[in-house]
This record gives structure tokens, sequence and C-alpha cells, in this order.
């Protein structure tokens, strides 16, 4: 009987942090927010380029010209949306898509790492590998390929360039290029989607609060 008093204390000071639930919504926006501001932006300024890409001299889509547009207005106008938290699960739909889109036509070819794996023993692929899950193994074996290119970087580097110079800011890698992100994007979204803006900071809990009552 104590134990199960106990718990259920343990379980109502857990159920008290509900209070502060508004947090993860919160934080979901302003970390997404930046992010496809900044995208949105670049397509913007430089639209033609992201015209030219969208069609022949890149990704072959349809209607490039429309597809550009619909981009950079989904990243831009839901960027800004997602900071203030207006019209949030709206926002999401368009947004989704847009990361669909990415991952299909830009990521999917280059697999799931956004950033090349180098050790194979800790890749996630390698448990991944245990289960017979498909790609995981030729993963593997490009974690290996990865990591003996760059050693063979790092030893250039080290051998005939300023070593300490150009990796002060940071350790090199190899791009993957993989959907890592665009999945990851995705399923803050998704979260969005159901949950929405969350209370307090944002302008859709007030805008419920005062005209939907």
């Amino acid at each position: 009987m104590c134990m199960i008093q106990c718990g259920n204390k343990i379980q109502g000071l857990l159920d008290a942090t509900r209070k502060l639930d508004f947090l993860a919504p919160l934080a979901f926006r302003l970390f997404l927010a930046p992010i496809f501001i900044t995208t949105g932006l670049e397509k913007a300024l430089h639209f033609s380029d992201t015209v030219g890409w969208m069609g022949a001299d890149g990704l072959g889509l349809p209607f490039p010209m429309l597809m550009a547009f619909l981009a950079t207005a989904a990243e831009l106008v839901g960027g800004f949306c997602l900071l203030i938290g207006f019209a949030v699960r709206w926002m999401a739909i368009p947004l989704m898509f847009t990361m669909i889109v990415a991952a299909v036509t830009v990521h999917w070819e280059n697999g799931w790492f956004a950033i090349a794996s180098t050790n194979p023993e800790t890749s996630i692929a390698h448990v991944m590998a245990s289960v017979g899950f498909p790609g995981a193994h030729d993963s593997l074996i490009n974690s290996g390929e990865v990591k003996e290119r760059l050693d063979r970087v790092n030893d250039l580097l080290d051998q005939y360039g300023d070593y300490d110079f150009l990796t002060e800011k940071g350790s090199l890698v190899i791009l993957n290029n993989g959907i890592e992100f665009a999945a990851t994007y995705f399923i803050m979204l998704l979260s969005l989607f159901f949950t929405g803006a969350g209370r307090w900071v944002s302008v859709d809990y007030w805008i419920h609060r005062f005209f939907r009552r």
C-alpha cells in the first residue's frame, strides 16, 4: 500500500508538469522558424536560380516556376507563422509536404545520414543491419569508406596545410546529404500539426481564447 501511495504522489508530481506543456510546441516552433525563414529567404533572393534548380538544371520537376514559388512561399510564410504561433496547424501542412518533396527528390538516394558516419560500430545502421533493414549493410560499408577518405584528407592537411587553422572552427566531415534533417523536421511539424502552437506564447492561443469560446 505504501508503494502505491508513493507511486501516486510521484505520478501526481509528474502530472503537475503539464502546466508547462506549452514549452514543447514553443521549442519546436523556435527551432524550426529560423530554418524555414532562412531557406525561404535564400530561395526568394535567388529566385531565378531556384527555378532553374527545380527544373532542367536540377531536380527536373514539372512547372518549375510554380514549384519554386510554392516552396518559397511555404517556407517564408510558414516560418514567420511558426515564429509568432499563428495558424500553426494550417502552416504545418504545406511545410510537411515541402519536406516530403525534398526528401524524395533531393535526399532519398543518399540514404538516412545528413553527415556521413565514420564508425560502423557505433552507427545506427549497425543495429538496423542486424535485423535485415534494407540499405543498412550498404551504409555500414559506406561508413568504412568515408572514414578511410576522411583520414586521408586529415593526413594531407596535417602534412601540407595549416591543420590547426582549418579545423579550429570544427572538425572536418563528409556531407552525405541524406534524408535525416528532412525527416526530423517533418516529425516536428507533424507533432505541431496535432498539438497546435501551444498555450500562452502564441497568437493562435489568444485567438482561440477570445474568438472561439
